[in-house]
């Protein structure tokens, strides 16, 4: 029988310092944030769906609105560009070094193990998905830092029918990926983007021929 993730039920720690601006923003819109706290001071928060640009927008004020310093990916190019890359890493961009000999995932997966050693958070945010567009699933490097890594996975989606960005569901992942995978679309299948024909299944992304 295959390994399944386990869903953590322990007492969540705050996220920190809350934005009551940006909630505020968010709710002038009709949006509402749902994310009690997180289990742990490391880990990977994977976010489904991912069909517009608008995605970014409220997903980066909901971070705000509940004080959760999340780091995510962004191309090194974009860290060169002085006034653009001050804004990048300022608002959690994670400079990505796709040559580097290591790979994306074992040198996150470092920068991980080093925040803990020092005692600071480091919460990685990913849309697996990896396009606005709908592919043939998701690709893994998220999905493998936090196995790797040993660190919880936050199932975080954001739903235009019911305007809900959501964050209470955190599992310890198997490494079986066909069963960690089937928990995911269990649970983030339902949830409708502002595209909903763009969405991409929730599987691993089928290698490039």
């Amino acid at each position: 029988m295959s390994a399944a993730p386990v869903v953590l039920t322990a007492p969540l720690r705050p996220h920190g310092r809350s934005s009551g601006l940006a909630r505020g923003v968010l709710g002038l819109f009709g949006w509402t944030v749902d994310a009690p706290g997180v289990p742990a001071e490391q880990g990977v928060i994977l976010v489904y769906p991912h069909t517009s640009n608008w995605d970014f927008v409220i997903g980066v004020l909901a971070k705000w609105a509940i004080g959760l310093p999340l780091r995510f990916w962004g191309k090194d190019s974009l860290f060169r560009v002085p006034l653009l890359g001050r804004w990048t890493r300022w608002i959690g961009g994670v400079a990505v070094d796709r040559n580097s000999p290591h790979g994306i995932v074992a040198d996150t997966v470092r920068q991980m193990q080093a925040a803990a050693a020092r005692g600071e958070r480091f919460w990685l945010a990913a849309a697996p998905e990896g396009t606005r567009s709908r592919a043939s699933g998701w690709r893994t490097g998220a999905y493998q830092v936090a196995v790797q890594a040993g660190v919880p996975a936050g199932l975080c989606y954001l739903d235009f029918e019911r305007r809900i960005v959501s964050l209470n569901r955190f599992v310890m992942l198997s490494g079986d990926m066909q069963a960690d995978f089937a928990a995911f679309a269990d649970y983030l299948g339902p949830r409708v983007g502002r595209h909903p024909a763009l969405a991409s299944p929730i599987q691993p992304q089928r290698p490039r021929t």
